[in-house]
């Protein structure tokens, strides 16, 4: 019997594992890269899967400008320099995705930069469910000698938000914008300001029902005041358009009735012989 005992035991924990195993498969989560389905050469288009089904898509071009020392010509001072470059499409992708929390990591160039945007879900006023960008960081090795030359003291850095709420988003919809959209981060290299711009994105961390395709858009406001901005001339136009056409219309009858009226003889000694 106490054979039977230890095998049942060790079953229970053999079962136990298999199914601790098969829910780490389950929630297997991996990043793809669907750069290359854009035309524009400066966007990127990245989506984290989880169980082959789409949770998080980011399609977005970035830029980066990055203030690095360098040792001035005198060997004494230091001077700062502007490191400036784009995210590249053939960047590496990892993320997470939750119900409430998301978050997608970029990596190039061997892990020399990474830019992190972590996503949250919150309840506003009068119950309305938004989501939104609470954080992002973006890790950099000023060594990497691409875009850093001649740094001085080169190594890995970090800059971090603070406080951030940008992209507010109502729950169900994905971020739309063409416009720039700018974040400011401090970094880890003597609170050195750092400026990721973003542009023609399109943003889903949650609640995405169907693979690789976005919900319904929720445009930014810079692209709405952008349109009226070019509608409202147009608008203009064509009600002063219709203010001519219906002035001249006026007057158009005004002079067929004119016409169709007998003329008086204007001099008065006439109307005797009337």
């Amino acid at each position: 019997m106490g054979g039977l005992g230890f095998s049942t035991t060790e079953s229970a924990r053999l079962l136990l594992l298999s199914v601790l195993a098969l829910s780490v498969v389950l929630a297997e989560q991996e990043g793809e890269n669907l750069s290359g389905l854009s035309n524009n050469p400066d966007k990127a288009i990245f989506a984290v899967r989880e169980n082959s089904t789409t949770c998080l898509m980011v399609e977005v071009a970035v830029r980066f400008l990055v203030p690095y020392d360098v040792l001035a010509l005198n060997g004494i001072d230091l001077i700062t320099e502007q490191a400036l470059f784009t995210l590249p499409r053939g960047a590496e992708i990892e993320g997470k995705c939750g119900s409430t929390e998301s978050e997608i990591h970029i990596t190039w160039k061997n892990n020399a930069y990474t830019l992190r945007i972590y996503f949250s879900k919150e309840f506003r006023d009068k119950g309305t469910e938004v989501w939104k960008i609470n954080k992002v960081q973006f890790v950099y090795d000023t060594s990497e000698t691409s875009h850093f030359i001649n740094a001085y003291n080169p190594g890995k850095h970090t800059a971090s938000t603070h406080r951030l709420s940008a992209l507010v988003t109502p729950a169900g919809h994905s971020y739309v914008c063409a416009a720039q959209q700018t974040l400011t981060l401090i970094s880890s290299d003597h609170q050195k300001v750092i400026t990721v711009s973003m542009y023609d994105i399109q943003i889903q961390p949650f609640d995405i029902t169907s693979d690789f395709v976005f919900s319904e858009p929720y445009k930014c406001i810079m692209d709405q005041r952008e349109r009226l901005e070019e509608t409202l001339p147009l608008v203009l136009g064509l009600i002063l358009a219709l203010i001519i056409v219906i002035t001249l219309t006026v007057y158009h009858f005004h002079l067929k009735l004119t016409a169709a009226q007998p003329q008086l003889p204007r001099d008065r000694s006439m109307y005797k012989n009337m």
